[in-house]
């Protein structure tokens, strides 16, 4: 499958921020900061959905490990994360355990077997896809998924009013001829209509703002599918 439109771009914006900052520093940058803040945030979210010792959890986009070091603090599990960056993925594994895998993939093809994963998560990755190319990732993840397995995913909207903002600035940056990478919306009822053609099951929302998660927000909604 073809290659992601802003693999140059985003190996490039890495690169700049390990040479402008310490490494701790720019590895959280990379991933639009509050490294250990949000981690613990994403960890939350994923075990009140069900994410217990034991289970194999697939992270798309996982970046330098923000969610899979949090994870790794409170929950015995066997994890893959994959980015496209490698710099990303060599910093993950300095902050994992040993037995936490992590690999570069490029194309809009999970190289797992069939109904391996108890869970897949995707926090900030389909809001830099075209649609087509979240659709195309879905239909992966509903194969890579067991019986009752869930996947977890953040997204935009302009349904929320915080999300406007991103969306002003994306066009402010268009506007002056700045190049950036891709801000991509979805609303409800796409996320409804695309898990109902591929067959997942028990869809629900929760807003960007909603402080379930040990009393914090995400900042992103959240989609939460089953595979029936």
């Amino acid at each position: 499958m073809a290659q992601f439109h802003y693999v140059e771009d985003y190996e490039r914006l890495v690169s700049d921020l390990v040479a402008r900052y310490p490494i701790d520093e720019a590895m959280s940058l990379a991933v639009g900061g509050g490294y250990d803040q949000i981690g613990e945030i994403l960890s939350e979210i994923l075990i009140q959905n069900g994410l217990i010792n034991g289970m194999k959890l697939i992270d798309l986009g996982c970046g330098s490990g923000r969610a899979a070091k949090a994870i790794s603090k409170r929950r015995n599990i066997e994890y893959l994360g994959i980015d496209i960056v490698e710099m990303l993925l060599d910093y993950a594994k300095t902050v994992c355990p040993s037995h936490y895998q992590f690999r570069r993939n490029v194309n809009l093809k999970i190289e797992e077997p069939e109904g391996i994963a108890d869970m897949v998560c995707a926090f900030s990755l389909f809001t830099h896809l075209l649609h087509e190319e979240t659709y195309i990732y879905l239909r992966e993840i509903h194969r890579c998924l067991k019986q009752g397995g869930k996947l977890i995913f953040s997204f935009l909207e302009f349904h929320q009013p915080t999300h406007w903002g991103i969306f002003a600035h994306t066009v402010n940056d268009r506007y002056l001829g700045k190049t950036s990478h891709l801000n991509m919306f979805i609303e409800r009822n796409v996320i409804e209509k695309w898990s109902q053609a591929l067959g997942f099951h028990q869809l629900s929302f929760v807003d960007s703002t909603d402080k379930r998660w040990n009393g914090q927000a995400l900042g992103q909604s959240i989609a939460i599918l089953t595979k029936p």
